[in-house]
């Protein structure tokens, strides 16, 4: 079961905010005191007093659920304040939309006798004093529908599970959100007959002593109250169970041993998700989680940050992420009508990256202002080599490349792939690299990988057949530009030192350069690698050598199909 969009009406700031869809990740994004933050905590009232709510009242002819909601809403604060005088009686309402699987749809017509056509709308309306679960869905069949929402209800709560972490504040907050997490994974225990019997044993114990103090309880109050009869001190099964599985102490050794609730904010924060994502691989997909987050970048540095990022990205896989934010990192750069902008109380998809852009502050370089897909590689040589015979080697690629999708852009040496990327990431821009096979690329990347900025799927490297370390000038027909070289420099690239293939291209042409009594020095390499990438520009159709170009297709084929990835993103 999934939420697949909510709406939002006379909640704080928020007169209607019409369907939002969510999906594996819904990012809510806008400037300060524009709703963004009003519009994920109407989503978690409804939500917890759907999935949390203690039942209190269903009314004997109307056909609602009662819940205490308390918890969750408070009308003095939570309806409009503008509206409260002209509605005293008004309500919140959010209205909650799930797709049901195939088995579940069968599920609901066992267990509540109707027929879905896979789609299950909730209204939750909140009160002063409760809030009121009903279905909301219309035409033939509806009242039949209506007069079961209490089983309804619980239907949705038995496959939704539902959790909330504020924009911490105070480590207790953090605590409170980490102890009920631990208190609900222990109560999966109460069901396992050892448990039982355990406990049967622990109240067998306890019995004496309680009525050992209930007598004397009773001897003290007859002294004063002659009419008492006795006195009994009990303590539930429930109760027992709940102590149970409360205060339970969580101790962090990150070099010195130290009690959950004593770290930094941030710790905790992280410590809570961590138990979701436990809980959700535990739990698989019995029960769909949603999660929701307001500002997950408050109280951590940016390397946590990132290591943030990488759980929410494991936990959107099998789950759903709603989240609110000013850091571009959690922006969904694949899915872009992922990112919902709230602006002027009212939620839209965003329609282009600029426009996420523009609501981030970010700016992008002109170049990359509209690319898609940006394509880093070391320098500019390769920068015109690579557009060469991408444009010429594939119709989409070079389409691409006409229309601005794809942007080719330049490291000016492999050290600095981490910082490029990163400025990247900040740009919210998708990134794809081809590096040179040799100690500075391999590194480059490896610095950079760990670090978070780049897996191992978006990389392509210039790696030849046999060879150890090469470059991209390794994978081209050395006939390509043989003449324009010894022509200019008078020089035989014949040499058994260029032939060899110990050594990168760069390398064995320095070789030969100062074997046969020639100056070599930047100058010179620069102006050898202009050449070639005059010669490759001039015939890409036969500028790739048959035997060394493999490495060169699968990256156009990893481009085609980020592309394609793309698009299938933006049809959904």
């Amino acid at each position: 079961m999934k939420l697949v969009s909510f709406t939002v009406e006379k909640y704080r700031s928020i007169v209607r905010a019409h369907r939002i869809s969510t999906g594996k990740s819904t990012i809510l994004i806008g400037p300060n005191n524009e709703g963004k933050s009003n519009i994920l905590r109407a989503l978690v009232a409804a939500m917890s007093a759907l999935t949390r709510g203690a039942l209190l009242v269903t009314a004997r002819h109307r056909a609602i659920s009662r819940y205490d909601h308390r918890r969750f809403y408070n009308w003095h604060h939570d309806f409009p304040v503008h509206l409260q005088t002209e509605q005293p009686d008004g309500k919140s309402v959010v209205r909650l939309e799930f797709e049901l699987t195939n088995q579940e749809t069968e599920e609901f017509r066992r267990e509540i006798g109707s027929n879905l056509n896979g789609t299950l709308p909730l209204r939750i309306s909140m009160g002063s004093d409760t809030a009121l679960v009903e279905v909301a869905k219309q035409g033939p069949g509806s009242r039949t529908l209506t007069a079961k929402s209490q089983r309804i209800a619980r239907f949705v709560a038995a496959r939704i599970e539902f959790e909330h972490i504020p924009a911490i504040r105070t480590a207790e907050s953090a605590q409170e959100i980490v102890q009920m997490m631990v208190e609900r994974e222990l109560e999966v225990l109460e069901t396992e007959p050892e448990y039982q019997s355990a406990l049967g044993k622990v109240a067998e114990l306890q019995q004496p002593l309680l009525n050992t103090l209930a007598e004397s309880i009773k001897e003290t109050l007859r002294k004063f109250l002659p009419a008492v009869q006795n006195v009994q001190l009990r303590i539930s099964t429930e109760s027992r169970s709940r102590a149970l599985r409360r205060d339970c102490e969580i101790v962090v050794d990150d070099g010195a041993s130290t009690l959950l609730r004593f770290k930094g904010d941030g710790v905790q924060s992280l410590a809570a998700l961590g138990i979701m994502r436990y809980a959700s691989d535990r739990h698989g997909q019995a029960r769909n989680l949603v999660i929701a987050i307001e500002e997950p970048e408050s109280h951590l540095h940016p390397g946590a940050i990132h290591e943030l990022k990488a759980v929410l990205d494991q936990l959107a896989e099998r789950h759903q992420v709603v989240l609110t934010t000013h850091c571009p990192l959690f922006v969904d750069r694949a899915h872009v009508d992922h990112n919902v902008v709230v602006r002027n109380t009212r939620a839209r998809p965003a329609k282009n990256i600029q426009q996420v852009r523009d609501i981030l502050g970010v700016r992008a370089s002109d170049n990359l202002r509209h690319a898609e897909l940006v394509v880093v590689v070391e320098g500019e040589d390769d920068r015109v080599n690579i557009t060469s015979l991408l444009r010429y080697h594939s119709p989409i690629l070079r389409e691409a490349l006409d229309n601005g999708t794809i942007a080719i852009d330049t490291l000016s040496g492999g050290t600095n792939l981490a910082y490029k990327l990163s400025t990247l990431r900040e740009a919210l821009s998708l990134y794809h690299c081809f590096l040179d096979d040799d100690d500075c690329g391999r590194s480059a990347f490896e610095t950079a990988r760990v670090d978070g900025l780049i897996p191992y799927a978006d990389c392509n490297l210039a790696t030849c057949p046999g060879m150890t370390d090469s470059e991209l000038e390794d994978m081209l027909d050395v006939d390509l530009y043989r003449g324009a070289i010894e022509k200019s420099y008078r020089v035989s690239l014949q040499s058994s030192k260029f032939r060899s293939n110990n050594k990168k291209w760069s390398d064995r042409l320095r070789d030969v350069f100062r074997q046969q009594g020639k100056t070599w020095n930047g100058r010179v390499e620069k102006d050898l690698k202009a050449k070639v990438s005059e010669a490759v520009a001039a015939r890409p159709a036969t500028a790739l050598n048959d035997h060394k170009r493999e490495a060169f297709d699968a990256f156009i084929k990893a481009l085609e199909g980020r592309l394609g990835e793309l698009s299938r993103s933006r049809a959904s």
